[in-house]
C-alpha cells in the first residue's frame, strides 16, 4: 500500500540554477571509435567508422563518415590508430 509523502520545501531547486535549455536538448559527443570499414563503390571508396556516443549503450552505436568525424572530432584519431577489419584486428575476437 502506498504511504503519504511529506514534501520538504527546502529540497526544491529553482529551475534557474539548473541551466536547462528552452529546447530541452543536449549535444551528443562521441567518446570512442569502435570499428572502421571501407566500402568500394564503382568510382570511389567510402570510409566509415563505428562511433560510440556518450549516454548511449554499445548496441546503439552508429556508422558515420570518417572524414566528417575527423573534421568535427579530431581528438578521437590522435590517440591511437583505428584497426582495419581483418584477422589481425584486436576487435575480431570480441
Amino acid at each position: 500500500m502506498l504511504k503519504k509523502c511529506m514534501s520538504d520545501p527546502s529540497l526544491i531547486i529553482p529551475i534557474e540554477d539548473i541551466g536547462i535549455k528552452d529546447s530541452l536538448s543536449y549535444e551528443e559527443i562521441p567518446i570512442h571509435i569502435l570499428d572502421r570499414e571501407v566500402q568500394k563503390l564503382r568510382t570511389k571508396e567510402v570510409t566509415s567508422v563505428k562511433v560510440l556516443w556518450r549516454n548511449q549503450f554499445v548496441e546503439e552505436d552508429t556508422w558515420e563518415a570518417e572524414e566528417d568525424i575527423k573534421k568535427w572530432y579530431p581528438h578521437l584519431f590522435e590517440t591511437r590508430e583505428i584497426p582495419d577489419q581483418g584477422t589481425n584486428s584486436p576487435f575480431s575476437t570480441l
